[in-house]
């Protein structure tokens, strides 16, 4: 049980207690499924209340049990074996109670939780009731006798009724703890039961989405690219806005705008004849008449995928929900390379393009090719390639070399079987990685992708994968860590071929020769028109 409970038990059971009410108290106390010394002893106090003699006895047994050198706990039970004629128990328990006191003549159980104390005269007041029960009044009055010598002070004329009750050989009433005085809690520990708001309630000081009035505490959640439109005042169909000429800044507080690009209108034009607009996550002012009112499909088709250029959507209320993991059984499953050398990862490779100051490099047969004095059986120019791997590397190969030899000393060069590796390239104004077309159709040569003597290329190890087909491409806009061993892990920019949509939000990926599903928001077709029936 844990403490808390039984500390908070204990409360409701002794303030029933204080308001008399003892089966409300012995409720309480049943509530608890492991007692201590202290809350028993209440049980027999509760009991006692309510004139169960009995019950009161069993209780105090257990407390005893308990605490076995509970002198208070001695000191109640011998009067109620007294009150139940179990004399010679009773006369057992003084004599334990006496022992208990380790010779002080007072125990004050104050910081036990009992405001009650036990003198030494009035345990050996009991034990006198007892021999008066008994019928051994001198044995009873030599008791009394010897408490009147004892120092201490709480007796007041006690004894010496007593005395007089004892030569009249009248029975002395047995001495109890007064009715509701019970152990209670550490009021420290009662308060330590109410919870308290240490933190408080959030409020928001600062927010990218305009008009956020959120207040309280919740995970990070992922945004969906798209454009977000704040909250504005009228009835108004769209505030999306084109440029429709070029603006360049004049002046503090204007944004600089091309043309043809759509901002929203987030102010009222002011005297001036400017306008407040939002345009890339920005907010300033542009001429008003330079605006024209521009429509907004709100469609949830995937092909008009784009890349963000204003303000994010706002999260959702919860992230998409995962489709179940059951791929087509004729398709091969997850397979990783075997090789010592892990996975490709060109993340860095897709960001690094090759300077375009950077002159084109040529051998020593390729200088001299270019001296015109040389002679037609010279050998032929050659090219640089540089191959982007896990680490770059750069070899000197002749214009006229077949893909497929290159291939092979690409492996050479990299130490990798050449039926494992898969050469790619980009195209101008393209971050999509395409095979080489001599891959695919044989016949194909360097000349047909050097450029001024140079040309750059993409390498990755996978095994080869049969029956499987790419759809399309599409650019990784963020990294993506795998959640499950069904997941697609990759990184920004990285290209992904599509073999499979699963369902609305996830997709059948292949990347850096793995194969699993990823949330389709995590990409973006960069052209809707780029597709490939050619086999892994």
């Amino acid at each position: 049980m844990l403490y808390t409970d039984l500390l908070r038990l204990w409360d409701e059971e002794v303030q029933a207690m204080d308001a008399k009410d003892w089966l409300g108290a012995l409720a309480k106390l049943e509530e608890i499924s492991e007692h201590t010394s202290r809350t028993l002893f209440n049980t027999a106090a509760a009991h006692l209340c309510l004139g169960q003699l009995d019950l009161a006895l069993k209780a105090l047994d257990m407390t005893i049990a308990k605490d076995e050198r509970l002198a208070v706990g001695f000191f109640q039970r011998s009067a109620v074996m007294m009150q139940v004629d179990r004399l010679e128990e009773a006369l057992s328990d003084c004599i334990w109670a006496q022992k208990h006191m380790r010779g002080n003549t007072v125990i004050d159980y104050k910081q036990l939780g009992l405001r009650f104390k036990l003198y030494s005269w009035q345990v050996l007041y009991n034990a006198a009731a007892v021999y008066c029960r008994m019928g051994q009044w001198e044995q009873a009055r030599k008791v009394l006798l010897s408490v009147s010598q004892e120092r201490g002070g709480g007796r007041g004329g006690n004894i010496e009724v007593a005395l007089d009750s004892i030569t009249n050989q009248e029975v002395l009433a047995p001495l109890l703890v007064p009715e509701g005085v019970v152990f209670r809690p550490r009021k420290q520990d009662v308060e330590q039961l109410k919870q308290r708001d240490f933190l408080g309630k959030a409020k928001v000081i600062s927010s990218i989405i305009p008009n956020d009035d959120f207040g309280g505490f919740e995970p990070l959640r992922m945004q969906k690219p798209g454009f977000y439109e704040p909250k504005v005042d009228g009835a108004q169909d769209s505030r999306y806005m084109r440029m429709q000429v070029p603006f360049m800044a004049r002046g503090p507080g204007q944004l600089t705008v091309p043309g043809g690009a759509m901002l929203f209108l987030f102010g009222e034009e002011d005297r001036d004849g400017m306008a407040t607009v939002i345009y890339d996550g920005q907010r300033g002012l542009v001429p008003m008449s330079l605006l024209e009112p521009a429509e907004v499909k709100t469609t949830k088709s995937k092909k008009e995928k784009r890349v963000p250029n204003g303000i994010p959507l706002p999260p959702e209320l919860k992230p998409p929900t995962r489709p179940k993991a059951q791929f087509n059984t004729s398709a091969p499953p997850r397979v990783r390379s075997i090789s010592d050398t892990p996975p490709p990862s060109y993340t860095t490779a897709t960001h690094a393009p090759l300077p375009a100051s950077e002159p084109p490099k040529y051998t020593a047969n390729a200088a001299s090719d270019q001296n015109p004095s040389s002679s037609q059986g010279a050998e032929e120019e050659s090219v640089v390639v540089k191959v982007h791997y896990t680490y770059t590397v750069a070899l000197s190969v002749p214009l006229d070399t077949p893909y497929h030899e290159l291939k092979e000393q690409i492996a050479q060069k990299l130490g990798q079987p050449a039926s494992h590796l898969r050469l790619r390239q980009k195209q101008h104004g393209s971050r999509v990685l395409v095979p080489l077309c001599g891959e695919v159709e044989p016949g194909g040569t360097m000349q047909e992708v050097a450029e001024a003597g140079r040309a750059t290329l993409w390498c990755q190890t996978e095994d080869p994968l049969a029956n499987r087909t790419i759809l399309y491409q599409m650019v990784a806009l963020y990294d993506y860590a795998a959640q499950g061993p069904e997941d697609l892990e990759f990184s920004e920019g990285e290209t992904i071929d599509i073999l499979g949509e699963v369902n609305e939000e996830w997709l059948e990926g292949h990347c850096a020769g793995n194969i699993g599903i990823f949330p389709s928001c995590f990409a973006y077709r960069e052209n809707a028109d780029i597709s490939e029936t050619s086999q892994l």
